[in-house]
């Protein structure tokens, strides 16, 4: 990606109403490695970022959506850069797992600027994912 540098990872925590279901849902759905963890919250290396999942109860994720390329986006919203075949095959593990798609994996805005495989989904607490793919990175911030 032309002008890339190294960056320091950042730092998200998020709320889930039952921390057994994210566990399993981070570590063994999505494949994070879990990092250290108490009673009500543990820590996922999301691609060498700190996500951490806490524990608040009656929590329900997405706020509200906007139109994207003629799709409702879920927002808020979190999510990975990945390599085309790792998005792939994510989509695959998670479809196989029966979690519904709030939008399916699509190549979203095809032949223009930014052109991007996309697709989200939610986790147990209604937390709304995005995980992107670029068949060429210097698409990430193109205008």
């Amino acid at each position: 990606m032309t002008g890339t540098t190294v960056r320091p990872p950042f730092h998200l925590a998020i709320p889930v109403d039952d921390i057994d279901a994210a566990r399993r849902f981070y570590g063994e759905l999505l494949g994070f490695p879990r990092g250290r963890s108490a009673e009500a919250w543990t820590d996922w290396d999301v691609h060498g970022h700190q996500v951490v999942t806490h524990l608040v109860p009656g929590h329900r994720g997405v706020a509200g959506r906007n139109p994207v390329d003629g799709h409702e986006v879920p927002v808020p919203h979190f999510g990975v850069v990945l390599p085309v075949p790792e998005f792939t095959a994510l989509a695959e593990r998670v479809r196989a797992a029966g979690v519904e798609f709030v939008i399916e994996p699509y190549v979203r805005f095809a032949g223009e600027p930014g052109e991007q495989h996309t697709m989200f989904f939610l986790d147990p607490a209604g937390n709304a994912l995005e995980f992107k793919a670029f068949a060429d990175l210097d698409q990430l911030f193109a205008v």
